[in-house]
């Protein structure tokens, strides 16, 4: 019970909510911080090349999943134009070919390269014909067509590794 801003143990009702808030504060802002630190370390240890070779090529062999990760890091740039952070830069035509698998009513194994060198050299060559003979005008920005010419890069530099093996 309190009397003229007192309470029961005789201290300000005032300066405990206030001290009381401040504690809480500083407690979320150490939690947040916590939280922002913790993300950010496991979007470092994400490999989002690894990633999108997964989406594309989950039965191809070792060999041509070395390919990709060597041609990923050579380029900077991988097949699905998934940056760095996890953002796509743009729509890569082997996206095109996932996506029209999908409208084609295959969801559960989407894959792109296949299950030999081979068929990952043929779905990386009509990639690489698609991405130069656009069926429709796209509306360009700078940034877009700088990912498109990356992932020419990209491209090309898997093709050349793909025909060593």
């Amino acid at each position: 019970m309190g009397i003229n801003g007192i309470g029961a143990a005789g201290y300000p009702v005032t300066g405990y909510q206030t001290r009381k808030a401040e504690r809480s504060a500083e407690s979320g802002a150490t939690e947040f911080m916590e939280i922002v630190a913790e993300k950010a370390a496991q979007d470092k240890a994400t490999d989002y090349d690894e990633k999108a070779f997964d989406m594309v090529g989950p039965n191809a062999p070792q060999d041509v999943k070395d390919a990709w990760m060597g041609a990923a890091k050579e380029v900077n740039a991988n097949g699905l134009g998934i940056r760095g952070n996890g953002m796509m830069s743009h729509i890569s035509q082997m996206m095109v070919q996932r996506l029209n698998k999908m409208l084609k009513g295959e969801t559960e194994n989407i894959d792109i390269l296949g299950n030999t060198v081979q068929s990952a050299i043929r779905a990386t060559e009509q990639a690489l014909y698609d991405l130069d003979h656009l069926r429709a005008p796209a509306y360009r920005t700078i940034e877009a067509e700088h990912a498109r010419i990356k992932e020419r890069e990209f491209y090309v530099a898997f093709l050349e590794k793909l025909g060593r093996l």
